[in-house]
């Protein structure tokens, strides 16, 4: 869960769209040092906002203890100063200074831990306790670029970070660690940062309502997907699409009969052998042609998909069996095309584009193939990353493990096509799709859910987030 707190709160009242930093440490590093404000002013507005949040924790200062944990950098700066903060509050606070043979902490109601920032290097070994722990700007033993622990962490209930999000606190074992994760602004210029996180103001400003004048062929969508006997994930990725947003749905299975599931999609037949010139020959009144879930892994396929790659002038969102035609090739096939490509691998598709897993630093992975190949990538995981081939990076944190079950990728490879389809730009697209398809995860069974629960959650899921984010009305309202 994500807050914000300082003086980015005020402003985002008055913005349509939130937008949410994530700096590496490194790229935080260079803000610290470029900034015009002394190192003293930063460190004070980073102590109130620990001390603001402390205090809120404590429910209250009578009586209260704190146990601050301060290392020799940055954050020890931090600690110590709101520990003289909340000491004119009535506090009761004692500073411990951060080393291995913290085993054991004195009786207190909140830990402050504030040993190691993003910076820190080694193997950490975590103190014991059972009271809430405040972690300031990242828990200490946790990688701020990857989320990896790096020893042991005491796990915080919530944690302060500083001007921009760190991928530590959204990647790896972050998300489990920090707690919930308050942003305060202490007046860093972050305006540079290239990657964002995506939040449903985000969503619901990139996707456009359909134009009131607007026909079934303004948001059209052809989809190519199943094969005899995986006609499942074609339907799927069919119902998505529709209740994404598409206004017209085309569904060609190659040999095969379609468009009876779902019965709103119009079955177009292909030919089994030759099926990517009649694609491109009659595809020009479609916004996106999708192709890949379900589709099979014939020599005929992969020569059919490539074929498609190379010839079709009109937005192409691969998923699936169609990435694993690609291969490794994927970098020559798709960099060369005039129209934009998004590709959607999980992890093994990924391996076989590029040759290697992605590793820890996912957003560095998601950039690098969106680089190779010229592409939006989506790359699937429990933190998305959407990257594009200018380095733009956009994470989605919305949903959780149970869409790790089969059939929610080709849920989700529809629901891009209908974004598309709507008019969003294919990065926004492809984030705004998997930030929806995240919180209608969140709105089925917790045990239990099935990829085919997840079209009918899509609409419930736009609307709630649509009615928690609609602007308040003042004034005179006429009706007749």
């Amino acid at each position: 869960m994500l807050c914000s707190a300082g003086r980015a709160s005020t402003r985002s009242r008055c913005k349509t769209v939130q937008v949410i930093p994530i700096l590496t440490p490194a790229q935080m590093a260079a803000v610290d040092a470029a900034a015009p404000e002394p190192f003293d002013v930063l460190v004070h507005r980073a102590a109130f906002a620990v001390t603001r949040a402390a205090l809120k924790l404590l429910g209250g200062t009578y009586g209260r203890r704190v146990v601050v944990i301060a290392g020799p950098g940055n954050n020890g700066q931090d600690g110590r100063l709101a520990a003289q903060m909340l000491r004119r509050w009535g506090v009761r606070v004692a500073v411990l200074e951060q080393a291995a043979n913290l085993a054991e902490l004195p009786i207190c109601d909140l830990v402050i831990d504030a040993g190691y920032g993003t910076g820190f290097r080694g193997t950490h070994q975590a103190f014991h306790t059972s009271q809430p722990v405040l972690a300031v700007d990242i828990c200490s033993g946790l990688d701020g670029l990857t989320g990896q622990v790096m020893g042991s962490v005491a796990a915080a209930v919530q944690t302060v970070t500083f001007a921009a999000l760190k991928p530590g606190l959204l990647f790896g074992q972050g998300p489990q660690l920090s707690g919930q994760v308050m942003l305060a602004d202490i007046g860093l210029d972050v305006s540079d940062a290239t990657t964002h996180l995506v939040t449903d103001t985000d969503m619901l400003a990139w996707v456009q309502s359909r134009d009131p004048r607007a026909h079934k062929w303004n948001h059209a969508v052809w989809l190519i997907a199943g094969s005899p006997g995986m006609s499942g994930a074609a339907e799927l990725a069919a119902t998505a699409a529709l209740r994404g947003g598409a206004g017209y749905l085309r569904l060609s299975t190659p040999g095969a009969t379609s468009g009876t599931n779902p019965i709103e999609a119009v079955g177009y037949p292909l030919s089994t052998g030759a099926w990517a010139s009649e694609v491109s020959l009659h595809a020009d009144r479609f916004k996106v042609v999708a192709v890949g879930p379900g589709l099979g892994r014939s020599e005929s396929t992969r020569a059919q998909v490539r074929e498609l790659v190379a010839t079709l002038n009109l937005p192409l969102l691969l998923d699936g069996d169609a990435l694993w035609a690609l291969g490794s090739e994927a970098g020559e096939l798709l960099s060369t095309r005039g129209a934009p490509t998004i590709i959607t691998p999980h992890d093994g598709e990924f391996e076989q584009l590029i040759g290697h897993p992605p590793g820890a630093d996912r957003i560095e992975a998601a950039c690098k193939l969106a680089s190779l190949t010229q592409a939006v990538v989506l790359l699937k995981g429990p933190t998305t990353v959407v990257a594009d081939a200018r380095a733009r990076c956009l994470v989605v944190r919305s949903g959780d493990e149970r869409l790790a079950t089969a059939g929610t990728g080709d849920v989700l490879t529809g629901l891009v096509a209908a974004h598309i389809a709507l008019g969003a730009d294919p990065l926004r697209a492809a984030a705004s799709a998997a930030q929806l398809h995240g919180r209608a995860g969140l709105l089925g069974a917790q045990r239990g859910l099935l990829a085919s629960d997840l079209p009918g959650l899509l609409t419930q899921a736009w609307q709630q987030s649509a009615e928690a984010h609609a602007p308040r009305q003042t004034g005179l309202t006429l009706c007749t």
